[in-house]
């Protein structure tokens, strides 16, 4: 480029920046879940007798194995995701500070600081809601 980005590119380019860290938070979110779900499972069948009849779920087809086969694949899969969420981070760490520096570049600022404020009173009181329901919703699952 012979000059300076106009301000639409700036704002394209900003707006792609934004974009790419959403999907990384999205990606984190789900990973982190599926760790989770690994972790629930290893702790429910680990104290089992090991030569007890497991089903696995191997691509889409209902697979059954013992314990004793099915224990470390899980294990090892949850160390994969664990890695990837890892990696993730340091993919998000890096992603902030880049956007950080675009900012500064370019004197980015946000216009919307008072609607945030509003906004984050809702959402407390949303999450508020959210975990009186989930509470509700574990206690009559009980």
């Amino acid at each position: 480029m012979s000059g300076p980005p106009n301000e639409q590119a700036v704002l394209n380019i900003y707006e792609s920046m934004r974009s790419e860290l959403s999907q990384i938070y999205s990606n984190i979110t789900d990973l982190e879940m599926q760790v989770s779900e690994h972790s629930l499972v290893i702790n429910a069948i680990q104290p089992l007798d090991q030569s007890r009849k497991c089903f696995r779920m191997i691509g889409g087809v209902l697979v059954e194995r013992t314990i004793r086969e099915v224990l470390p694949a899980v294990q090892r899969n949850k160390e994969g995701l664990e890695e990837v969420v890892r990696k993730l981070y340091e993919t998000l760490e890096k992603k902030k500070k880049d956007m950080t520096e675009f900012e500064a570049k370019y004197q980015i600022r946000l216009r919307k600081q008072d609607d945030s404020k509003e906004e984050g009173n809702n959402k407390k009181e949303g999450n508020a809601q959210g975990v009186l329901v989930g509470a509700a919703a574990a206690s009559s699952s009980q």
